[in-house]
């Protein structure tokens, strides 16, 4: 399971910075699609020497009331899930009162906990952390988020400390293609795992998990072995309309990394929201193989039926990728398609791409659109290879590249 680093301190001491630099949520593909509202508060982190979910918590002020949000939800939950707590503190601005306010409630969290002096760039590193050891949260560490001095070293530390997750090829073998169930609260997935299974296998299955944990379920279809990772938490059927599904994306995220496939699972009643594109946004941002699923589509008249179509090429055009279908979860209705189309999924993100045919291809969208003109020379891509599986990575080797813009990164990747 992916670790989780949470980012606290009062406002203006550049948590969304040092996000954003962990995250590199600025150059991520999807974050301007039309029609995309992105979660800003989390994102899996992509400075280090493995991946970990990052979350922003928002501002603190140390006032009096301003320590009591610290125990509002949003902030007790993302630390609660936390391995690690970066605490936030200005080194420009030096030790405030609001600071030490705020270290006294962190300390009763029990977390392990890093100050980082963030905004030092322009101050001697020692100097920049030494007002900060009274906070009694032990050595503070000086960076410069916007810059990034710093940076990298404070993550691989704090990673070293926490348990890697390691699995052999044996193991993954055994637990054969594994499935990441993600979506909102009460659109069918509790229903959908369990038409899935099959009702004689819930009661083993059926154990109680903390916020954070992410069920796993073995099961076989057709001779061939799957493993369900369940981000709702497998119920018996009597319990499934009792229970309040807990929508959390620092699970949805830590169940992506484990998963090779996601079913996205939407609900054709309540129509296509913000939080349905947001989470298609990390999907997508994950690079898993993915497979869009609309439940409830029975009962819904005709002219429903192609409202919610005309919504999903409106609302989501950056999945026209995935293959989606139509089903009942409650009634069975369509599901009997859904396994073949996670095994074609599965089968694309896990092809062996020839570097001939990646260049053909890459050689006929430059023909069909040119990468543009950067300082008045023309952006130069030569040729393509597979640099990587489920994520598919291709990368494509030129001159200028760093400078291809984001339109025509998208226009390739569709491509």
């Amino acid at each position: 399971m992916l670790p989780v680093i949470a980012l606290v301190g009062r406002p203006n001491v550049g948590k969304s910075t040092l996000f954003n630099r962990l995250t590199r949520s600025r150059d991520a593909l999807v974050a301007d699609q039309p029609g995309l509202t992105r979660d800003r508060q989390y994102g899996v982190g992509r400075i280090g020497n493995r991946p970990y979910v990052v979350v922003d918590t928002g501002g603190i002020s140390g006032e009096r009331e301003g320590v009591e949000v610290l125990m509002d939800r949003q902030v007790r939950l993302a630390i609660e899930e936390a391995d690690h707590v970066f605490y936030l503190v200005d080194a420009r601005e030096g030790l405030a009162g609001a600071d030490e306010q705020i270290a006294a409630e962190l300390r009763k969290t029990g977390k392990p906990i890093t100050v980082v002096a963030n905004k030092s760039e322009s101050l001697d590193r020692d100097v920049a952390a030494a007002e900060f050891h009274s906070l009694g949260l032990g050595e503070p560490v000086a960076i410069s988020a916007a810059h990034g001095r710093g940076v990298k070293p404070l993550v691989n530390r704090v990673l070293a400390d926490l348990p890697p997750e390691e699995e052999n090829d044996a193991e993954a073998e055994q637990r054969g293609i594994q499935i990441a169930v993600v979506g909102r609260p009460n659109v069918g997935k509790s229903t959908l795992i369990n038409r899935l299974l099959g009702e004689e296998r819930l009661v083993a299955f059926d154990k109680p998990g903390t916020t954070r944990d992410s069920i796993q379920v073995p099961f076989e279809h057709q001779g061939r072995q799957y493993t369900l990772v369940d981000t709702a938490g497998v119920r018996r059927r009597a319990r499934i309309a009792e229970a309040i599904e807990k929508f959390s994306i620092i699970k949805t995220l830590q169940a992506m990394e484990q998963a090779n496939v996601v079913l996205l699972v939407l609900d054709a009643h309540q129509g296509i929201s913000e939080q349905d594109a947001t989470l298609a946004g990390h999907v997508v941002e994950s690079g898993r193989a993915l497979v869009v699923v609309i439940n409830k589509w029975d009962g819904l008249q005709s002219d429903e039926r192609d409202r919610i179509k005309s919504e999903l090429e409106r609302k989501l055009p950056f999945l026209s990728f995935a293959e989606v279908l139509f089903i009942s979860a409650l009634h069975g209705t369509g599901v009997g398609h859904l396994m073949k189309a996670v095994d074609a999924a599965y089968r694309a993100a896990t092809r062996d791409l020839k570097t001939s045919d990646l260049t053909n291809i890459l050689e006929q969208a430059i023909m069909e659109h040119q990468p543009p003109l950067v300082r008045g020379r023309r952006i130069k891509l030569r040729y393509a290879h597979q640099g990587g599986q489920n994520p598919p990575i291709i990368v494509i080797h030129g001159n200028q590249t760093e400078s291809v813009p984001l339109t025509y990164q998208r226009f390739l990747v569709n491509r």
